[in-house]
């Protein structure tokens, strides 16, 4: 005996909807790290991950004096800052390419665990500066000794 399913015709006009609205949300709303998004200029590129002892933050920053990087913690956000300078004169019509970008740059990122922030350290070295900031005590993972009776 076979079995009758009843026909909807909106069903399907629905789920479409749902998908194209997904496909908006996921792709101009909220683009997936990394996928090839462009990035907005005067954004920094950043790797963030943790160890049992710190969060380590890297970015790529070259060209650029360390005393032009501003870094702050206010809370849980991390703000890295600074401003790049053209170093050389050339006249625009010149150009056969420029790629390179000028200006000012600033990026916030939120630490996923809680930090010492005064107990933070930054080193920079080939054009990567490396942030280590080291876990508060609360979070870092405790070995507990089992004990035989």
């Amino acid at each position: 005996m076979s079995q009758l399913t009843r026909w909807e015709p909106f069903r399907d006009l629905i789920s479409l909807r749902e998908a194209m609205d997904r496909l908006l949300q996921d792709s101009v709303v909220r683009p997936r790290s990394g996928e090839s998004v462009p990035r907005m200029a005067g954004a920094l590129s950043v790797d963030m991950y943790e160890t049992d002892e710190a969060v380590k933050v890297k970015t790529a920053i070259p060209g650029i004096d360390p005393g032009d990087i501003n870094i702050s913690i206010t809370g849980d956000t991390l703000t890295i800052k600074g401003e790049t300078r053209a170093d050389e004169e050339v006249e625009e019509e010149n150009y056969v390419c420029r790629e390179r970008r000028y200006g000012a740059f600033s990026r916030s990122l939120t630490v996923p665990v809680p930090i010492k922030p005064g107990e933070a350290e930054a080193e920079f070295k080939d054009g990567i500066l490396t942030l280590t900031l080291p876990k508060a005590e609360e979070v870092k993972p405790k070995a507990i000794e089992v004990k035989a009776r």
